[in-house]
């Protein structure tokens, strides 16, 4: 299955796009696709080569979750990581700085197997959405 971009520009500092896409007391702000979901929590492990994360997913009205588990490969702080999930499919997600309050962040992945790829697709574009409007509305 080919792999899925997305891509999302953020009126926001490639500082500060990195610091809210992977520090849990932020992740646990934006890591969810619409209001009915939360991520009440999230632990990362160091952000650097070898390091691994895991985030809870939960429906508010508990009735499903799961954790979404991965171990860092590749790691260049405030331009480039490159994970892979538990389930060994590969995510890269670049932070490309436009200028000092400008960034572009490009994230690929491999969809799995179980759901078709639009509904993939459609998922990870509203999580990076909700990223999007956390991080402009708390630079």
């Amino acid at each position: 299955m080919e792999p899925i971009t997305l891509e999302i520009t953020i009126l926001v500092s490639a500082e500060k796009v990195w610091k809210y896409f992977n520090s849990p007391e932020h992740i646990t702000r934006w890591n969810f696709a619409d209001e009915t979901w939360q991520c009440p929590e999230a632990e990362n492990n160091v952000v650097k080569e070898g390091g691994t994360f895991r985030y809870r997913m939960e429906a508010k009205d508990g009735s499903f979750g799961f954790d979404l588990r991965g171990a860092y490969d590749e790691v260049i702080p405030e331009k480039l990581i490159r994970y892979h999930l538990e389930d060994g499919r590969k995510v890269e997600v670049v932070f490309e700085q436009i200028d000092a309050h400008t960034t572009r962040l490009i994230q690929t992945f491999e969809p799995e197997k179980q759901n078709p790829v639009q509904m993939q697709r459609d998922g990870w574009y509203a999580i990076m959405n909700n990223f999007h409007k956390y991080a402009e509305e708390n630079a």
